[in-house]
């Protein structure tokens, strides 16, 4: 068990925000979905997610319990664990909107991609925390670049393009906290930039379709562009105080798709308005804000690269999700940290941040 000492260095600020936003989600998916659904299991996706947050709750807490310097240790497995779940899902993975990329286990689907972001952050943090002071040259990162296209180019092939861009907001986040040359990283942002037009061709159809709605989301209205269209108009309807819970037109009368998924941002613009949704964004912030600073305030640098990795992940998320809804991005799927609806996000972001927990909490060495 947790000694005193420990429990007084728990980061109760971070805990205060994720509960907060943890019943905010629970209350926002409640007013998404409470039509949707037959009256018997008109709260069905909201118990369905509280369970599976409490689920969490006690699994974080197990997880403090260990200093997470264990977790690189068992970063190998981990990472060959991840690999063999991304091949699971090419030949027994379900099929769904287009893409292959669940997992049936009874009554649970499982995204292993979600989990293999979190699993990438260790891998890649054990390895990285190795090279300490090695990364002087092109030549010392192409093990690491190869290490992540593995399981990258699993993802895109599903196709999970969102999660694969995740990998890369990882990836640079954490090479250029740990000590990468700014001159190579500006190198790499251009190569990537001059390679666009050939990673065009190897896009499917419909992720080019979500590239040129962005640009004009009226060449499609009513098929590729419907989502941002229907977003937008959610989010602007709001105004500045918003329609209020369970009274959004747009989300209320079906005309906002996957309204409790990938696009719940916009029922919080909707029914919340302006002040509703920057409140959100704040407690986002401050968020973001914590792991910074537990990524500071680490006691060695694989806990640096860890928590850089997870605010990393965290900080993609958030701005691609809002930015999407707003119509600034292009619609990619990615959900909005702790308030989307889906088991595996939900977890994969819970134990994320019990890691973030367990890293302030063990931030000096404390003698037991």
């Amino acid at each position: 068990m947790l000694s005193r000492r420990l429990l007084r260095n728990l980061d109760f600020v971070t805990i205060a925000i994720v509960s907060l936003l943890i019943v905010i989600s629970l209350v926002i998916i409640g007013s998404a979905t409470h039509i949707n659904t037959p009256s018997d299991e008109r709260y069905w996706f909201v118990e369905r997610q509280g369970v599976f947050a409490l689920m969490n709750i006690v699994i974080v807490f197990v997880m403090l319990n260990f200093d997470y310097k264990i977790l690189g240790k068992f970063a190998s497995t981990l990472y060959w664990i991840n690999m063999a779940m991304l091949l699971a899902v090419m030949f027994v993975g379900q099929s769904a909107l287009g893409a292959q990329r669940w997992i049936q286990l009874g009554p649970i689907s499982l995204q292993p991609s979600e989990f293999s972001k979190l699993i990438m952050i260790i891998s890649l943090a054990d390895m990285l925390d190795k090279k300490k002071g090695k990364l002087y040259s092109f030549k010392d990162l192409i093990p690491i670049f190869l290490y992540v296209a593995v399981p990258f180019l699993l993802v895109l092939k599903q196709p999970d393009l969102g999660t694969a861009l995740v990998f890369m907001a990882i990836l640079f986040g954490m090479i250029f906290v740990a000590g990468i040359r700014t001159k190579h990283l500006m190198m790499i942002f251009g190569a990537a930039l001059a390679f666009m037009p050939i990673f065009w061709h190897f896009l499917k159809d419909y992720q080019k379709k979500r590239l040129t709605v962005f640009i004009d989301p009226n060449v499609d209205p009513l098929g590729s562009g419907y989502h941002i269209i229907q977003s937008k108009i959610a989010i602007g309807s709001g105004m500045l105080f918003g329609k209020g819970l369970f009274a959004g037109t747009q989300s209320q009368l079906n005309f906002l798709p996957e309204n409790h998924t990938d696009f719940i941002f916009a029922v919080i613009g909707e029914e919340l308005g302006f002040v509703g949704a920057l409140f959100i964004l704040m407690l986002y912030f401050i968020l973001l804000y914590r792991g910074i600073k537990i990524a500071g305030l680490a006691r060695d640098n694989f806990g640096t690269l860890l928590a850089t990795g997870i605010t990393s992940m965290l900080a993609f998320h958030l701005l691609v999700n809002v930015g999407m809804t707003a119509g600034i991005m292009p619609v990619t799927g990615i959900p909005l940290p702790l308030m989307s609806y889906g088991v595996s996000a939900l977890t994969t972001n819970m134990v994320s941040v019990g890691i973030l927990l367990n890293i302030y909490m063990r931030r000096q060495k404390i003698m037991f």
